[in-house]
C-alpha cells in the first residue's frame, strides 16, 4: 500500500490547523513548537492528536444537539 503522507486537502486551512494543533498541545501540556518537534515522544504527540479529536467531537455534538 502506497503512503499518501500528510497532505492538506484545503490549503487555505493549513494555518488554522496549525493554530488548532498548538492550542491542543498547550491544553495537554505538550511543549509543541513551530517547526521541528522530533524530540517529542509518541505519547506526547498522541495526546495532542487525541485532544484535537476530542475537541472536534465536542464541537460536532454541540452543533447537532441544537
Amino acid at each position: 500500500m502506497a503512503s499518501r503522507g500528510n497532505r492538506v486537502l484545503v490549503p487555505e486551512a493549513k494555518e488554522a490547523l496549525n493554530k488548532f494543533k498548538l492550542e491542543a498541545a498547550h491544553e495537554v501540556g505538550t511543549p509543541l513548537s513551530e517547526g521541528y518537534n522530533g524530540d517529542l515522544t509518541s505519547k506526547q504527540n498522541g495526546s495532542v492528536g487525541g485532544q484535537m479529536v476530542k475537541k472536534m467531537v465536542q464541537d460536532y455534538e454541540s452543533k447537532i444537539s441544537k
